[in-house]
């Protein structure tokens, strides 16, 4: 009797196993389906941000970036075309610095269609990111981009579109493809207000058919370089038709520019105003639109197009220029 009673305490003393023992056999037996789950749950969480959240936050950024033109330098221009050099900067606020790939925009005045298609270059996102523009470009629409440099020759300001779809990538996560779309604001030259005839001497003996030359003086408030070619102006004082000036090989810089003009007036009708002038009043108006421009021996129809469109009237003081 007393060793079944001592078979009979072993049993009943023996330990439980514990809850941690019990949660390793179950993993241990389980643990595929505890694998499975795991990944389900990541991937449920992962795809969604990856190919929702991603490219929502990545488009985001796109459209709250700024685009800002610090310089344009039109060079070489043909009917169909012109050598661009363009400096523009990126204005980016957030943490996140993909890559944007290169890609083709296209470029028109704000509300019409465009007239160019321009190559911009790939970039890495970041605040004040430099991206530069050096390529030949083809005139998709020169009707448009005679309106588009009328716009820029006649307004204080202009807002240039560029529209694209680049492709973007952050980091490891997967290439997407996001919408540019950004309206640049520039300045414009403003109807070259403050355009004036520093000087105007009369020389007869001159072989090139003018018979006089000076100086203008012609403001250009805008970062815009152009290469017009040689320019013809249209030159009347109240109704009559006195001549034309010229301005050759002009290329028109940002900020002030002095260039020499030539002219061929009418002496007679030029004398006939000034002697009809009131007593003590030294300056006839003169009004002067632009007629043609012509480079490499090419008028430029989208120059000549603004040159129309901008009517100027001046005041010719005969005792400071003649």
């Amino acid at each position: 009797m007393s060793d079944k009673a001592a078979v009979e305490e072993v049993a009943m003393t023996g330990a439980k196993p514990t809850f941690g023992a019990k949660l390793k056999a179950h993993f241990k037996k389980w643990w595929w389906a505890h694998l499975i789950v795991f990944c389900a749950v990541v991937l449920i969480i992962a795809l969604p941000l990856v190919y929702v959240g991603y490219p929502n936050i990545a488009q985001g950024d796109i459209n709250d970036s700024t685009l800002t033109v610090e310089s344009m330098v039109i060079t070489d221009p043909t009917p169909d075309g012109f050598q661009l050099n363009q400096k523009q900067v990126i204005g980016s606020g957030s943490i996140f610095h993909p890559k944007i790939y290169s890609f083709d925009a296209d470029v028109s005045l704000q509300g019409s269609p465009a007239f160019a298609t321009v190559t911009v270059p790939e970039v890495q996102a970041r605040d004040d990111a430099a991206v530069h523009v050096e390529q030949w470009v083809d005139l998709t629409d020169a009707d448009q981009f005679a309106a588009f440099s009328t716009a820029v020759m006649m307004n204080e300001e202009f807002n240039l579109g560029v529209y694209g779809e680049p492709d973007l990538k952050l980091g490891a996560l997967p290439k997407i493809d996001v919408t540019y779309n950004k309206t640049v604001t520039m300045k414009g030259l403003n109807k070259l207000k403050g355009f004036k005839i520093k000087s105007l001497r009369f020389d007869s003996d001159r072989e090139d058919g003018n018979n006089a030359h000076g100086t203008v003086f012609i403001p250009n408030p805008s970062v815009l370089q152009l290469s017009m070619g040689n320019i013809t102006l249209d030159i009347s004082s109240n109704g009559t038709a006195l001549g034309q000036s010229f301005l050759n090989d002009l290329v028109l810089n940002p900020g002030d520019n002095n260039v020499p003009m030539l002219s061929n007036l009418s002496n007679s009708k030029l004398f006939d105003i000034i002697g009809d002038l009131p007593a003590g009043a030294p300056t006839i108006p003169l009004t002067i639109v632009g007629k043609s421009s012509v480079y490499d021996g090419k008028e430029i129809p989208y120059f000549t197009a603004a040159l129309k469109a901008n009517e100027l009237v001046v005041d010719l003081n005969i005792l400071e220029v003649i």
